[in-house]
């Protein structure tokens, strides 16, 4: 019974999903899918689970539609990361679990709340995007005090860097007109497995003779996530480098065959007229920005 109490509002959340998941997919079965508008999945999930997501949220956008701002939904998602990682590292992991699930589900409620209301502007993709960043850094340093005392802090650790690598390439690749969106593991996926490891971790906990697999299982669940968000990480930044390589061969190739000019891709810095422009992108490139 005190494992029930302990872990009410994850298994009613978990409980929920379930029961939900099996409508839907009878319903989708019976030809009777739901029509649903401005839905976005992933690889992983794939198309059907996202048209399941905006499904199980419509209930939620139709009542925060014209009431609620999309930025004030990531701002609480934001804030809901922070606790999580507060509860983690103290380590209440029936908090965490509940704490990052609905962070989570907010993380996707304020895009459809942008697309719905048509105010998808720079400033909150700017907004989400940042907040999506110190929001996993929230959770997961927590998490990585939670272990410190372990030498799994060391996944904590690596799931930490790589899913800011995952970002960072695709922000950056974007930057130079590659569009990357693939991979198994981004932040959908990965607030989903974490959440779930700390379930199964949490519910272990309560009974004393299955306490010890705790730390195994939170260790184990993020190193799991961390190798899987390095190797998507990895795949995009190949994917762009790729890319790039062949659009500047193309480039080269476009070229007029002429030897007394050389190309301005193979000129000596010197012989470049230095401008502002040229500055700020020169500056750009040593420090990754």
């Amino acid at each position: 019974m005190e494992r029930f109490l302990l872990l009410a509002p994850a298994l009613i959340l978990f409980t929920t999903i379930v029961v939900t998941l099996v409508v839907f997919a009878g319903l989708s079965a019976a030809g009777r899918t739901p029509r649903l508008s401005s839905v976005k999945h992933n690889q992983l999930f794939g198309a059907f689970f996202g048209r399941y997501i905006a499904w199980l949220l419509g209930p939620i956008e139709r009542a925060l539609l014209g009431r609620v701002s999309p930025n004030a939904v990531t701002t609480v998602s934001l804030l809901m990361c922070a606790l999580t990682g507060v509860a983690a590292a103290l380590g209440k992991l029936p908090a965490a679990v509940w704490l990052y699930a609905f962070a989570g589900i907010l993380d996707v409620l304020d895009g459809r709340l942008a697309r719905l209301q048509n105010k998808q502007t720079a400033s909150g993709a700017l907004f989400d995007s940042v907040s999506d960043r110190w929001g996993e850094l929230f959770a997961l340093t927590g998490y990585a005090w939670y272990l410190h005392d372990s030498p799994w802090m060391l996944a904590a650790v690596l799931v930490l860097g790589s899913s800011m690598m995952v970002s960072y390439t695709r922000a950056r690749a974007e930057s130079l007109n590659i569009k990357l969106t693939g991979g198994v593991m981004q932040r959908a996926e990965r607030v989903t497995l974490c959440a779930l490891g700390t379930l199964i971790a949490a519910w272990c906990n309560v009974d004393a003779d299955s306490a010890a697999t705790v730390t195994t299982i939170v260790g184990g669940t993020l190193l799991l996530c961390g190798v899987a968000s390095t190797a998507t990480a990895l795949g995009r930044w190949v994917h762009a480098f790729r890319e790039l390589s062949k659009r500047d061969h193309e480039a080269l190739a476009a070229q007029p065959a002429d030897d007394s000019a050389p190309h301005p891709l193979q000129a000596p810095l010197s012989a470049q007229p230095i401008t502002s422009s040229h500055a700020y992108k020169a500056s750009s490139a040593i420090t990754g920005a």
